[in-house]
């Protein structure tokens, strides 16, 4: 062997040693070690060099793309024996569909590989980190790796968030515009039914924030947030409905109560009756504060004390009456028992008369 790369490392009568520096292809094929002794002692070896890839390169983008524009990127690696193997990742994440060529080289030793991403732009992708990866077992498990940001243009995103989800005459409410787009939308335009705010004191936009005091029903209606960017505009709505107060009353459960009446009746007996009355009514506790109306328990007990009075007089005026009714007289025919006959009798009884004595009954 006549080359300066080829060394002798170690020679003795059983073991003979060489080392190639700055491996190249060319250096591949059958080396032939002969020990001339008698007879002649050889020994054969094939030497396999690997082709290490070239560092790989994504070709095909374009700075920036516009959202449901296709794109196509190709990885490519030479130089590599046997052929590489390309992988593709985006966020770290394998795609699969993707297209795979080889190609050998002038050399005809090495190979040149590429692979080909197709996919559709979507705002979905904007940032996205996308890379292709090349494995070789010349790398020794450490595979290169080249990668690509993606940059995607695409409309603003518009969504409207109401601070109010039931909102009530008298009240406030923020509507605040949300809108996500690239380049970033300008600011956002806020109008009510197709035309422009009705009532500017009321209703302030600050940026992306429209608000609305002191609500009325003249507010309801369809309120619009429009955002744009050189790539488009968009636009979302948002219907407002203005509620009446709505008093909340707890439910009240009735628990019957008694009604307690003192009554206090005086009467006194004379040539007329007379009857006087108080009474005192103990209210419900259990009433409602402020509750209007006819108070069935004081008129209750008005009319138990006015049946009460009357009776007592009614029972008094029957006894006065009856003590006072009146005397009648009684008349003994005295000697009647000693006529001889009823007419005699009669005669008798009629002559004395006159002077008969007084007899006075009494019901008691």
């Amino acid at each position: 062997l006549r080359d300066n790369r080829i060394e002798l490392v170690r020679a003795s009568w059983h073991e003979l040693s060489i080392s190639v520096s700055d491996v190249s292809l060319s250096d591949e094929g059958q080396y032939t070690c002969s020990l001339f002794t008698m007879p002649v002692k050889t020994s054969k070896a094939f030497l396999t060099v690997l082709g290490v890839p070239e560092k790989p390169q994504i070709t095909g983008f374009t700075s920036p793309v516009m959202e449901g524009e296709r794109m196509q990127l190709t990885c490519k690696t030479s130089g590599s024996k046997p052929a590489a193997d390309i992988r593709w990742f985006k966020n770290d994440k394998e795609v699969k569909d993707v297209k795979y060529l080889k190609e050998e080289d002038a050399n005809r030793k090495t190979f040149t590989v590429s692979s080909t991403l197709d996919f559709l732009a979507d705002r979905n992708d904007d940032g996205a980190v996308v890379s292709c990866r090349v494995d070789h077992e010349s790398l020794n498990s450490t595979p290169q790796i080249a990668m690509q940001v993606l940059e995607i243009h695409y409309t603003p995103l518009v969504k409207i968030i109401s601070s109010n989800s039931w909102p009530e005459e008298g009240q406030s409410i923020i509507l605040t515009c949300e809108s996500k787009g690239k380049p970033v939308p300008e600011p956002v335009l806020w109008t009510k039914d197709g035309g422009e705010l009705p009532d500017p004191e009321r209703m302030v936009v600050n940026g992306r924030v429209l608000s609305i005091s002191f609500l009325n029903k003249t507010d309801n209606g369809t309120y619009r947030c429009e955002a744009k960017n050189p790539i488009g505009r968009n636009s979302t709505e948002y219907v407002l409905i203005v509620h009446d107060v709505f008093n909340t009353l707890l439910p009240t459960t009735v628990i019957p109560s008694l009604t307690t009446a003192t009554v206090t009746t005086t009467v006194a007996l004379t040539a007329s009756t007379t009857t006087a009355a108080t009474g005192t009514s103990i209210r419900d506790p259990n009433a409602l504060a402020g509750q209007t109306g006819p108070d069935h328990a004081l008129i209750g007990g008005i009319v138990a004390v006015v049946v009460f009075v009357t009776l007592c007089s009614i029972i008094l005026l029957g006894r006065y009456l009856a003590r006072h009714k009146g005397t009648y007289l009684t008349n003994e025919a005295k000697g009647a028992e000693d006529a001889p006959d009823a007419d005699t009798a009669i005669i008798n009884a009629e002559g004395s008369q006159v002077n008969a004595e007084e007899k006075k009954e009494y019901f008691i």
